[in-house]
């Protein structure tokens, strides 16, 4: 059970940011005594395949504080975030081996998927009501709750979870508030 609450974490924190928990899952495998990635997912340990990932974190952290460069990076990484969450899911839990790989792989992509979806639609209605000035400060946030959410997966599973259920909701309520504002008649 707790493994699968792991998994359902750190694919759901690939929807904010493909490469941070991959990243910080590859580190914490190789170097701690955390989580034991088996084959083939061990590939994500190796120093090679670790200074890739950091190297398109950073990309990817830079490119979504420029303005302008944030939205086309916003869309292409839509692509990428539920891939992400898919390996991460399939990778973390050692409880979900009784299942299909392909069935992990579907529930990664679903969660990974939904949050990435969520960012996406929020996205717009951030630059628009900020200007685009917000963008960097809710990216800056996005990365932290990611990494947040990432660690709290591995080191404790039942609060990264509620973590990222609370995120999902948060995120609906931002969208469903935007919205009605939109739809209200101003007031006299």
């Amino acid at each position: 059970m707790i493994d699968i609450l792991a998994a359902f974490g750190l694919s759901s924190s690939a929807g904010l940011n493909a490469y941070l928990p991959i990243l910080i899952t590859g580190l914490l495998a190789r170097y701690t005594g955390l989580l034991t990635l088996s084959e083939p997912w061990s590939a994500l340990e190796q120093p090679w395949v670790l200074l890739v990932i950091a190297v398109l974190l950073l990309v990817e952290i830079t490119a979504d504080k420029i303005p302008i460069v944030d939205t086309i990076n916003d869309i292409t990484q839509s692509l990428i975030r539920p891939a992400a969450g898919a390996v991460l899911f399939a990778a973390s839990s050692n409880a979900i081996s009784d299942l299909n790989t392909g069935l992990a792989l579907v529930l990664g992509l679903l969660v990974a998927g939904g949050v990435s979806t969520a960012k996406t639609v929020a996205r717009p209605v951030i630059t628009a009501t900020t200007a685009g000035t917000g963008n960097a400060l809710v990216s800056a946030g996005e990365d932290a709750v990611a990494a947040v959410v990432a660690v709290t997966a591995i080191v404790i599973p039942v609060v990264s979870a509620v973590f990222a259920i609370l995120v999902i909701a948060l995120l609906v309520w931002f969208i469903k508030r935007r919205s009605s504002r939109r739809t209200d008649p101003p007031e006299l």
